[in-house]
């Protein structure tokens, strides 16, 4: 393992709620995130989210997310990672909501360069994972980014930090869009399931990016606005994850 998780599940006092008390599943590593985020009425996201899940607002509009980086290391606890199958780029459109006071991610897709990776995942977290042409390139501080997943989704672009890391504080922008610890994916026709996960604070830095094709949101029937987004850059995170569980069915054993 490249980290050490016990240290890691030692640093608690940022979250906004206890971490799980029971062994987690899998741990991973994620590199050179961008985070380009842009606000969305209310009413355009709210028809696309499970009854069940509360849709969060800051400043008085939902927030839509286009989240490129690298995975590696990705691994089931006891097991070691192996080569590609373990290290892949990745690039997901997301929300922001809540269940049970507990602020989380809606995922609409997340497209990876790996094909296991891709039928793992959705058959255990049930996330809309995608199979995508993809790569990336780091230079000194630079980031050239290509993913592709014909017809419904491609972008391609060059980003990178442009200041010193700010850990961010509770009630900003930056907490809430970065700071949340947990995913929600649909379980059956209407259920939900959702899937904790534990991390240090985000080493978020101010961003820059040159976009040549951003075309991600076309799939959920969404123009993104003609404003800039909002940007941050984070270049390594270590992060834990546990086995999803239905929040039906863990509210019937109550």
């Amino acid at each position: 393992m490249g980290f050490n998780a016990e240290k890691l599940l030692s640093e608690v006092d940022h979250r906004l709620y206890p971490r799980p008390d029971g062994p987690w599943a899998m741990s991973m590593t994620w590199h050179d995130l961008l985070f380009m985020h842009w606000p969305v009425p209310v009413e355009v996201l709210r028809p696309m989210i499970p009854a069940g899940l509360q849709l969060d607002t800051f400043d008085g509009s939902a927030w839509l997310g286009v989240v490129p980086f690298r995975m590696s290391d990705v691994r089931p606890r006891f097991l070691p990672s192996v080569g590609p199958v373990s290290n892949f780029p990745e690039i997901n459109l997301r929300t922001y909501v809540t269940a049970d006071d507990r602020p989380g991610v809606w995922f609409f897709s997340l497209d990876a360069h790996n094909s296991l990776a891709v039928r793992l995942a959705r058959a255990t977290f049930g996330l809309p994972y995608f199979d995508a042409t993809m790569s990336l390139k780091r230079e000194d501080d630079t980031v050239h980014y290509r993913s592709r997943r014909a017809p419904l989704a491609e972008f391609s672009g060059s980003y990178r930090p442009t200041a010193g890391i700010e850990r961010s504080h509770p009630h900003t922008i930056e907490a809430f869009l970065t700071e949340r610890y947990c995913l929600y994916a649909p379980w059956g026709k209407t259920g939900v399931r959702r899937g904790e996960v534990h991390h240090e604070l985000w080493p978020l830095r101010k961003a820059e990016a040159e976009v040549e094709t951003l075309q991600m949101t076309e799939q959920v029937g969404i123009t993104l606005p003609d404003t800039e987004p909002v940007l941050h850059f984070a270049e390594r995170l270590e992060v834990l994850a546990w086995v999803p569980e239905n929040t039906t069915d863990r509210k019937a054993r109550r």
